[in-house]
């Protein structure tokens, strides 16, 4: 176990950066540049001190997350610091010292959550660290008040926070970093990380986003764009797949910005990176949206296509009105999110297209609602996430005159009722599909598996299945995922969607896949079912010839 308690499924996408400078003079200490091994266990045992102690060793440390993907790694990142430098991490709260209470601002209920656990805290004289986009979005906010807080940018240092707040200080870290002046994407990404799923590494390529957006808080916290180097990215991939990782998250506020600040593309980062994807690894992009993504329709087609990538990405429309996207500061219309949907479900089979929804925001008439209908009916999205409105704190959305509470809830429902009519994965029953195993199911009686469109599958809990490629066949389907049997443990590589039969030979024009499917052809054709057709084959040759010359 990792230690690290998050609320699941992760979200693309989560989070001003420096409303307040640093608080304290405390001397910061260089990061030791190493990772926690996978199998690294936090059930090592220790010595109960006879009394409390503030020496590092001596402590235990729970750490729980709310939001995003990024504020997973954040917290992965964190819970990595504060072990190696002899701290224990745990999951149980309770026996813990220490909360460390990594939070989300996207949503008034996250804010609660969180607020709730400081009180919990509090009543069981927990010592509490907040870190995350509340924090560092809304610093003044009377219920983190007296509290140590890490900023969003200042995760390396998490550790002098917690020793600090263990000797009863309160301290508060904010800084921004830079170089040369400019802003970076935060703490180095060779930090040492505990991964709360050993397979799977999330890599955030870039912080804060270049949207304005009137009903979103993040941009409060991770403010303006600041883009991590390629090469740190790829580094920090290489290093990832050699300590046994078979599956790497990409994830930011909006990958489709990366690089637009340091003079380099995303497209550029992915043709790089994927020549470093072992095989029976797979890469997964995090949220994008569509202003950005437009300009690389081309290259993000060729990219998903390839045998390493899945070919999944996740667009956020949030309205289909171009009235409401106007008022919302999305800065695209509805045509184009459909433009970048349709060019990919052309180019890319079997391509997933995940989507967001904001029902009731303030400008929204019914007209508006209804084109939000339309969009959901036509492409009948495999992965819709549906959100009440929720005014935000210091966003120009919470100026606006809200929607009657109730008029929310009856679109949010009208919306959901029809999304969860929808079957998806109905026509897949019976394809045969070659899908990587890399998570335990919620019922703890199955594995969670995708396929090369993300499509999540459950197979059997068997032994040496965890981590590993399977040929499977779909026996049954429900709204959210498939159920298979397991044909066999497939070669170490995630085949593409496009071979529904992995013994067909396959073939593409697209320039990554035709030579990996040359390689796939060669290992999925069985070698004795090769020699029986070269020798009927030469037979029948054999055969052709004597008929020539009898009757010649």
């Amino acid at each position: 176990s990792s230690g690290i308690n998050a609320e699941w499924p992760l979200r693309p996408g989560d989070d001003i950066e420096d409303l307040a400078s640093s608080v304290g003079d405390i001397p910061q200490r260089p990061p030791r540049k190493r990772v926690i091994p996978k199998k690294f266990s936090t059930q090592l045992k220790h010595e109960t001190p006879l009394a409390e102690s503030v020496i590092p060793g001596t402590q235990s440390v729970f750490v729980k997350t709310w939001g995003c993907s990024h504020n997973n790694s954040d917290s992965e990142y964190m819970a990595g610091l504060l072990a190696t430098y002899g701290y224990r991490i745990t999951d149980d709260a309770l026996s813990a010292d220490l909360w460390l209470l990594n939070s989300c601002t996207v949503k008034t209920p996250s804010e609660d959550g969180l607020r709730n656990s400081i009180t919990s805290a509090h009543n069981l004289g927990k010592k509490v660290v907040v870190a995350g986009c509340v924090s560092q979005g809304a610093p003044e906010t009377k219920f983190i008040e007296g509290l140590s807080v890490v900023g969003v940018q200042q995760i390396d240092r998490v550790v002098e926070v917690v020793e600090e707040t263990f000797k009863g200080h309160s301290v508060r870290l904010f800084g921004q970093k830079k170089e040369g002046g400019k802003k970076l994407g935060g703490a180095s990404l060779h930090l040492p990380k505990i991964r709360k799923n050993p397979l799977i590494e999330i890599i955030a390529i870039n912080t804060g986003c270049l949207n304005q957006c009137t009903y979103c808080k993040t941009k409060h916290a991770r403010g303006e764009l600041g883009s991590y180097p390629i090469a740190d990215i790829v580094e920090r991939g290489v290093q990832s797949f050699a300590e046994g990782v078979r599956e790497v998250w990409m994830t930011s506020e909006d990958t489709g910005a990366y690089g637009r600040d340091i003079g380099v593309t995303l497209p550029e980062l992915l043709y790089q990176f994927v020549e470093i994807i072992p095989e029976g690894c797979m890469l997964r992009l995090g949220m994008t949206n569509p202003p950005y993504i437009l300009d690389y329709l081309e290259d993000m087609a060729v990219i998903l296509n390839h045998p390493r990538v899945y070919a999944f990405l996740h667009v956020p429309v949030q309205a289909a009105s171009d009235k409401v996207l106007e008022d919302m500061k999305r800065e695209y219309t509805c045509a184009e999110f459909c433009k970048v949907v349709d060019y990919l479900k052309e180019r890319v089979p079997g391509v997933t297209i995940a989507t967001d929804l904001i029902c009731g925001f303030p400008t929204e008439t019914e007209e508006d609602f209804e084109e939000t209908l339309d969009l959901i009916k036509k492409y009948h999205f495999p992965s819709l996430f549906i959100n009440q409105f929720f005014p935000r704190p210091g966003t120009p959305a919470a100026k606006m005159k809200k929607i009657p509470a109730d008029l929310v809830k009856r679109r949010t429902k009208k919306a959901s009722d029809i999304f969860q009519s929808q079957m998806p994965y109905t026509h897949k029953l019976g394809e045969v599909q070659v899908v990587l195993v890399t998570e335990i199911a919620t019922d703890k009686k199955h594995y969670v598996a995708h396929n090369k469109s993300y499509d999540q599958i459950l197979v059997p809990m068997e032994d040496g299945y965890m981590g590993q490629a399977l040929t499977v066949k779909i026996k049954e389907t429900g709204k959210h995922y498939m159920k298979a049997e397991v044909l066999c443990e497939g070669e170490k590589q995630v085949i593409p969607s496009t071979y529904s039969n992995p013994n067909r030979l396959a073939f593409s024009l697209n320039p990554y896949t035709m030579v990996q499917n040359i390689k796939q052809n060669i290992k999925q054709t069985n070698f004795w079912n090769f020699v029986l057709l070269f020798v009927v084959g030469l037979m029948l040759q054999i055969l052709y010839i004597c008929y020539r010359n009898i009757y010649r």
